[in-house]
């Protein structure tokens, strides 16, 4: 009767089992093979095949080792949720003209997704880094980016991290409740147009407790962003956390909704920062911005307005800005310049700034040319709490 009872109870625990792993989706299973030139593309894109035509959750697997990936685009919609779970390390070609897109893995229009593990998604850079000329040469080729999200829904991405991306390490395009959390961003600060999360088009996307080194904007936020939230990211090396730039193309979406708060930048070439392009096609706006309890560590232009944006010279600067910028705040902003100018609040002639507030600020510079100084025009800014160094004295000011 015990024996009858054990094997009964012994059946019914490998019965949970099995249900439980049910909704895996293994990629060694469909012949992925662990070595950094074993290509893993078709194992994978046909574990997803199959997963996604799933009428449950279900998660395709890539288990610890090392993996070559070769560009891959992921397709929904599917008919349950569905994840991704990388626990080993997928590296790129190292070569970028190996790639015909703009993306290494590129994943589109699904709905209720997690990308998860604590795996890596290794770029191999360097070579692609070394080849940008992207600055002088405006057919440059444009290499590719590590992750692309286009057109996903209520989605989770954490624990990953991004290593070393050819352009952006990620680009977030017409994506609505996509949540980054414990995210890793890692590249050299010397990388070229590496900007670690790059959001245009999408509504209530979240980036929290993440870590991003890299060479360019931590994050930037382009036109269409709508309801952005960036809570407890480090950033840096890299050039800050950026609205921006706008105002170059035609036909740009408002921005509206950026939330920044509880955040450390170190080592950083900008802090905060809202950048628009002289010399705009057409008019815009960008709108309820709040750079909130931020804490500056040895940055660049900690608070940074620039409507005379115009990297490489690529523009006509005595055309002003046509991006309408209302409704900022700058609040509860400390620690140490590596500029001697801290607070830079530079708007457009044409289209001045409105209702922007600074208040709290604590920014100390200790290098050559003597203390903190600010620079204010086309902006009659409020000022609350305390204001070190003061802000806007003996700058030009209009309405």
């Amino acid at each position: 009767m015990e024996f009858i009872i054990t094997a009964v109870s012994l059946l019914f625990l490998f019965a949970i089992v099995v249900e439980v792993h049910a909704g895996n989706f293994d990629v060694t299973k469909y012949g992925a093979k662990d070595g950094a030139n074993a290509d893993i593309s078709q194992a994978l894109m046909s574990a997803w095949k199959e997963a996604c035509q799933s009428t449950s959750p279900s998660t395709v697997v890539v288990p610890k080792g090392t993996y070559l990936l070769n560009e891959v685009i992921i397709e929904g919609p599917c008919r349950a949720p569905i994840g991704i779970r990388v626990e080993g390390t997928l590296k790129a070609p190292a070569d970028p003209s190996q790639f015909k897109g703009d993306g290494w893995l590129t994943l589109n229009h699904i709905d209720q997704f997690t990308l998860d593990g604590a795996g890596t998604f290794d770029g191999q850079g360097a070579t692609a880094w070394a080849r940008n000329d992207c600055g002088n040469n405006p057919q440059c080729h444009k290499s590719p980016m590590n992750l692309r999200f286009n057109f996903i829904t209520n989605a989770v991405v954490r624990d990953v991290t991004s290593l070393d991306s050819k352009n952006f390490h990620v680009n977030v395009l017409g994506c609505k409740n996509l949540s980054f959390q414990h995210f890793t961003v890692t590249a050299a600060e010397t990388s070229i147009n590496t900007d670690g999360i790059h959001i245009g088009r999408s509504d209530g996307i979240n980036i929290t407790d993440t870590n991003i080194k890299t060479g360019d904007d931590c994050v930037s936020i382009g036109d269409g962003s709508r309801n952005i939230n960036i809570q407890r990211v480090n950033c840096g090396p890299g050039h800050g956390i950026s609205v921006g730039s706008l105002g170059r193309y035609p036909n740009e979406e408002p921005v509206v909704g950026i939330t920044v708060r509880n955040c450390t930048l170190t080592n950083t070439m900008n802090g905060v920062r809202v950048k628009t392009w002289p010399a705009s096609p057409a008019p815009g706006t960008a709108s309820e911005m709040h750079f909130e309890d931020i804490i500056m560590n040895n940055v660049g232009n900690p608070i940074l307005i620039d409507q005379e944006y115009c990297p490489y010279n690529q523009c006509t600067l005595k055309v002003p800005s046509l991006v309408k910028i209302s409704n900022v705040s700058f609040k509860n902003i400390r620690g140490t310049s590596s500029s001697q100018l801290v607070v830079k609040l530079v708007c457009s002639k044409s289209t001045p700034c409105q209702n922007v507030e600074v208040g709290d600020i604590d920014l100390t510079y200790s290098g050559p040319g003597g203390p903190a100084t600010t620079l204010c025009s086309n902006i009659k800014p409020t000022f609350t709490g305390k204001q070190n160094p003061p802000a806007c004295v003996n700058s030009a000011q209009s309405s």
